[in-house]
C-alpha cells in the first residue's frame, strides 16, 4: 500500500520524505490556508521538489467548464505530478469526464457512499478518497465503505485507485492496508505515532543501557 502525506506543509514533508517512505502528497484548501503567505504555486513547487509521485491539488470552482480550466492551469503547474482534486457531486463528475477525456488525472474527493465512489469511477477518476474518519465521527464505520469500494473496484476490474483519506489514528492506517486499499494518505501527527510502540522504546532503553554496563565493566 502507498502512503501520501495528507499536509500543505513543506517542514513536515520534508521530514517525511527524508524518511524514504512517501509515495504523494494531498492537499485542500484547508491544509493549504493553514501556510499563509505563500502563493499556491510556490508551494506546489517546493512540494514536488521534495516529493517525486502524485500531488493532489483541488479546484474551488462551482461548475463543471470552470473547474476544467481551473484544473488546467493547476495542471500546468507539473504535468508529470499533478493531480486534480474535485469535489463529488453533479457538476463535479461531468468535470472528471471533462478531465479524463483531456487526459488530466484527478482525485474525487469527499466520498462518503459506496454509490458515490461507483459514479467517480465510472466517470473516470484516477483516484477516489473516501473519508473514513468523518464517518467514523458520526457514528458510522468509515472501514465498512472502504472494504465496499475495493470489492467493487476489484470486481469490476475499474482502472481506479481508492485513497483511504480523513485518518484519524495508526489503526485506520492498517485496516485499510489489510482490506487491500491502495493508498493511505496520512496527515502528519498520524504518520509520526506510526512510528512508535512502548515496547520498541523500551528495548532500545534496555539495549543501550545493557551496552554501557558492557562498556563499564571492559574497563
Amino acid at each position: 500500500m502507498k502512503i501520501f502525506l495528507d499536509t500543505a506543509n513543506i517542514q513536515e514533508i520534508k521530514e517525511a520524505a527524508q524518511m524514504g517512505i512517501i509515495d504523494g502528497i494531498t492537499t485542500n484548501p484547508t491544509l493549504l490556508a493553514k501556510e499563509s503567505g505563500k502563493e499556491l504555486q510556490m508551494i506546489a513547487s517546493e512540494i514536488i521538489h521534495l516529493v517525486d509521485g502524485p500531488i493532489s491539488l483541488e479546484v474551488l470552482s462551482q461548475k463543471a467548464e470552470e473547474m476544467l480550466e481551473e484544473g488546467k492551469r493547476l495542471f500546468d503547474i507539473s504535468h508529470k505530478h499533478v493531480v486534480i482534486k474535485v469535489p463529488m457531486c453533479e457538476e463535479g463528475l461531468r468535470a472528471i469526464r471533462m478531465f479524463a477525456f483531456h487526459k488530466i488525472p484527478t482525485n474525487c474527493t469527499l466520498i462518503f457512499s459506496a454509490n458515490q465512489g461507483l459514479l467517480a469511477a465510472k466517470a473516470g477518476a484516477t483516484y477516489i478518497s473516501p473519508f473514513i474518519g468523518r464517518l467514523d465521527d458520526i457514528g458510522e464505520d468509515g472501514m465498512v465503505l472502504l472494504e465496499n469500494l475495493i470489492n467493487i473496484i476489484d470486481f469490476y476490474g475499474y482502472e481506479t485507485q481508492i485513497i483511504a483519506a480523513s485518518i484519524r489514528h495508526p489503526l485506520h492506517v492498517t485496516q485499510a492496508a489489510l482490506l487491500g486499499s491502495h493508498i493511505a494518505t496520512v496527515p502528519y501527527p498520524v504518520l509520526k505515532k506510526m512510528f512508535h510502540h512502548p515496547l520498541t522504546t523500551k528495548g532500545i532503553e534496555v539495549f543501550k543501557q545493557d551496552w554501557e554496563k558492557f562498556i563499564q565493566s571492559s574497563n
